[in-house]
């Protein structure tokens, strides 16, 4: 039961004003101190239609106030404060989560609609590095977070799969390439030859030259430029799908910048018909001036295409294709003119869902305060990254529970889960420095500090060996019961919080206060003691297990079952 909503109507038909439910429950708080109540309604905004003080209209609200949702009401000043019932709240609540199990906190906002996500997207030939990790793990919770709010989500890796770099590196392998070793380690030799490239051209400029002049055989269909493109695209997919793997994440689609060749001229045309097409030095771009930014590029002077050339045939085809609700692009923060001039020149184009392009831009990872270079090989392997931490949680497996069945699988969970809770805990715009230490920490707030609360939840429920049914008269009114009972309560609005503000951070923090509530519980009530509440007590640690791995699912984190 959404208990904000029911208060929120009680308050709308008394007050018979014209404040609407969904005006009252933009007003209604939690206390930050518990003796002031679970929720509070400040009267301040009715002073001046009611004519009356804050604290006089709350005093009358107080009185007109009840039912057996709450144990007392009270005026404080301006506010009243709502004291649910604590027995009865904590039944209903586990009884719901306990035949909901996983699907408790499902959102039917989203009516099955589509909404494609543009995310990951690395680049072919090039590693995977810490970089890549933020599109990645963002992209892959948004789509959980969809998902579980009732839309479809279409997971897109577009593929950085063409482009002037490709012409480089063929020109590099040609010059000084080795098959052999590029069959053995592909990633590791195409970056060493991308790096001697750009050492190398610095003294010989006529290198840049060649490396356009081979993209545009590419481009021409030349076919050793495309044997090599081909190969180089399907050895960088082998090694991309081993971190993917790992990560445990999938997608619905690996369309990248090359499958839209063919589809940019029917973009330039449209852009073409409609007027907007102007030449500017040489170059055809369309004007942007009335909104204050510079001109969208849409063919360079040499007649090659862009970027913006390529997302504009992107989002037409892919609207055509899906249907789509929203399309969100999970691209760092350096790119948002970039979405800025995109969307104005759909609009421009006279294509209305063009609104419903959605930028979800994120901070960098920073190296020593810098960003991360491939082309000046000042990369961090993500691989390298997850294998540290995978060894990190297999040494502390063995020093802690040496016995502990499927150890080698739990380790990488456990491994892994902290890698994509150390950047999915952080906000997404903000900036975060690489420190390996500070990712593979295991206490504090951290990825394996949730996974453990939920395996001693686990373990705490395999001791007791049987869950009876719900006795309909019992409830919680222990204080550390009720902490963990109002976290659990409000795990759908979080889930919905984290959908609007694209943000799964709100997820992260709310597991953490979840798991730490929990752990007071645990530490402070003998659970398993036999008495009246022994089976309400299980319930409640079986509701927030439920909770945590649902939770953690949504971050794609796995649960082990034991640590």
């Amino acid at each position: 039961m959404d208990y904000q909503q029911n208060l929120a109507e009680h308050i709308s038909q008394n007050l018979k004003l014209e404040l609407t439910i969904e005006d009252v429950l933009k007003l209604i708080e939690a206390p930050k101190f518990a003796e002031h109540g679970d929720l509070a309604f400040p009267c301040f905004s009715l002073a001046k239609s009611m004519k009356k003080s804050p604290a006089v209209i709350a005093e009358q609200l107080a009185g007109q106030l009840g039912g057996d949702l709450f144990e007392k009401v009270s005026a404080a000043g301006p506010y009243v404060n709502f004291f649910l019932n604590k027995s009865k709240v904590s039944h209903d609540v586990l009884l719901e989560i306990l035949e909901k199990k996983h699907h408790y906190g499902d959102l039917e906002m989203g009516g099955g609609k589509n909404i494609p996500i543009d995310m990951s997207s690395p680049n072919i030939a090039k590693p995977f590095s810490m970089g890549h990790l933020r599109s990645t793990v963002i992209g892959n919770a948004l789509a959980n977070i969809l998902q579980k709010c009732g839309f479809t989500p279409i997971k897109i890796n577009h593929l950085g799969d063409w482009g002037t770099q490709f012409g480089k590196l063929i020109v590099a392998y040609k010059a000084w390439g080795d098959e052999q070793k590029v069959k053995e380690n592909p990633i590791k030799e195409l970056l060493k030859l991308y790096i001697d490239f750009h050492e190398k051209a610095e003294k010989d400029p006529g290198l840049e030259r060649q490396g356009r002049e081979w993209f545009k055989k590419l481009e021409d269909g030349d076919q050793e430029a495309l044997r090599l493109w081909k190969w180089f695209r399907e050895e960088s997919l082998k090694e991309f799908n081993k971190i993917y793997d790992l990560l445990n994440v999938q997608f619905d689609s690996y369309q990248g910048e090359a499958f839209y060749n063919d589809k940019m001229d029917d973009a330039v045309k449209m852009i073409d018909d409609s007027g907007l097409l102007v030449e500017d030095q040489g170059a055809m771009v369309v004007k942007l001036d009335e909104e204050n930014l510079p001109p969208s590029l849409i063919k360079k002077s040499d007649g090659a295409t862009l970027y913006v050339t390529r997302d504009l045939a992107a989002a037409i085809y892919r609207h055509q294709i899906y249907d789509f609700a929203q399309a969100v692009y999970v691209v760092g923060n350096e790119q948002t003119l970039h979405f800025k001039q995109l969307k104005l020149v759909l609009k421009k184009l006279g294509l209305q869902w063009s609104d419903h392009i959605v930028h979800v831009p994120f901070g960098m990872i920073l190296k020593d305060g810098k960003k991360m270079s491939t082309r000046k090989g000042k990369v961090v392997l993500l691989e390298d990254v997850l294998s540290d931490s995978i060894k990190l949680a297999e040494r502390n497996i063995l020093a802690k529970n040496p016995h502990l069945q499927n150890k080698a699988e739990i380790a990488r969970q456990v491994g892994v889960g902290a890698v994509i809770f150390h950047d999915l805990h952080h906000e997404r715009m903000n900036t975060i420095e690489f420190s390996l230490e500070d990712m593979l920490k295991f206490e504090g707030e951290t990825g394996p500090y949730l996974q453990y609360t939920y395996a001693r939840a686990r373990s705490i429920l395999r001791k007791a060996s049987i869950l009876t049914k719900l006795d309909p008269t019992a409830g919680l009114k222990d204080p550390l019961a009720w902490e963990v009972i109002k976290l659990l309560i409000d795990f759908p609005k979080a889930v919905e919080r984290a959908y609007h503000k694209y943000e799964p951070s709100i997820v992260s923090k709310y597991l953490i206060d979840l798991a730490q509530a929990f752990n007071r519980y645990y530490g402070n009530v003998r659970i398993l003691e036999e008495n009246a509440e022994l089976q309400t007590r299980l319930q409640l640690v079986e509701a927030a297990a439920i909770v945590l791995k649902e939770g953690l699912a949504l971050l794609g984190i796995a649960a082990p079952e034991e640590m």
